[in-house]
């Protein structure tokens, strides 16, 4: 083995890396400037945007999109300084070359950037909305140009893609100043429906923090198996997690002090249960029956009465 051409090429290598050491640090102290510029133009353009535009999100979009822009800008200036023959066109020259095999691998990435930049272009929900989106809810954190992320109301973080909320139905709670709320509330067959009504009504107005305008609601809605469903609606504002459980409590336990105050039934589920004798011995025979034996003929049919030691009563002769 040749040491001294081994020699030679890394003495030339050292050599080289000395002459454009004043580049490389030169280069450095460029970037860092274009650094703290980048964070002064973000700042800069945030502050402008927000006094000119009532949207939340379309300052937090140019803001990021200036930053991105002064960065790259930085990064270009760089190269250049620390190889001076890197120009611009020959990074176009390089990306055309590779520009297929970057898109096929970065392509969710892009995506993503793209679907990031229109959510916060359009705002379907902006920081601080509640939504709901999949088996996920809670409340927007921050959205990036690449995810947004959410925390759910039992204290965990969620990172969903950009590209996934754009093209999927999200729920945003918060969407509006106002949300109705309901609940079916089951009364007796045998109470007064319009006195309930007007009785669920009354415990809906007098509970804090629901709306009266809009008003209130008690319709019927079912006549189950069991009870008359009477579906109780308020509106409640504003219409977030917290102010909605507590206002739902609230009514709930209303309504049902006040309807049992009344005298208003509130039944527990019921079923009816017909006993069927078929066997071999009653098969064919309706007579011995549960279900065919005749009302006036006694309570039970033949079959069970002689398992309970006693007879129905005999039939009387006819005139």
């Amino acid at each position: 083995m040749d040491f001294s051409l081994a020699w030679q090429k890394l003495h030339q290598i050292g050599r080289d890396l000395m002459l454009a050491l004043p580049n490389i640090v030169f280069g450095l102290v460029v970037f860092l400037g274009f650094l703290l510029l980048a964070r002064g133009v973000r700042a800069l353009v945030q502050r402008i945007t927000r006094s000119k535009n009532s949207s939340h999100n379309l300052p937090l979009l140019l803001s990021r999109l200036a930053y991105v822009a002064t960065l790259i800008l930085g990064v270009l200036v760089t190269v250049t300084i620390v190889l001076p023959g890197f120009t611009p066109a020959s990074l176009v020259s390089a990306l055309g070359v590779g520009g297929i095999a970057i898109g096929f691998a970065f392509k969710d990435i892009f995506q993503n950037f793209l679907a990031g930049i229109l959510l916060l272009f359009t705002e379907p929900f902006r920081i601080g909305d509640q939504i709901k989106y999949k088996d996920f809810e809670g409340t927007v954190e921050d959205i990036q140009t690449r995810a947004t992320s959410i925390k759910t109301y039992d204290g965990r973080r969620v990172i969903i893609p950009n590209a996934e909320l754009f093209t999927n139905a999200v729920t945003v709670n918060t969407a509006y100043d106002k949300r109705r709320l309901q609940y079916d509330v089951g009364i007796g067959y045998g109470d007064d429906i319009a006195r309930a009504r007007d009785l669920m009504l009354e415990a809906m107005r007098a509970v804090p923090g629901v709306l009266q305008d809009p008003a209130p609601e008690a319709l019927v809605m079912d006549l189950a198996e069991s009870s008359v469903n009477i579906r109780a609606r308020w509106w409640v504002d504003p219409p977030r997690q917290a102010d909605i459980l507590d206002a739902q409590d609230k009514v709930l336990e209303a309504i049902k002090n006040k309807l049992s105050e009344h005298g208003i039934d509130l039944p527990f589920p019921t079923r009816q249960i017909l006993f069927h004798d078929q066997t071999e011995a009653t098969d064919g025979d309706r007579r011995q029956q549960r279900e065919g034996w005749p009302a006036g003929s006694g309570d039970v049919p033949p079959a069970r009465a002689a398992a309970r030691g006693t007879e129905p009563p005999a039939e009387s002769p006819s005139a």
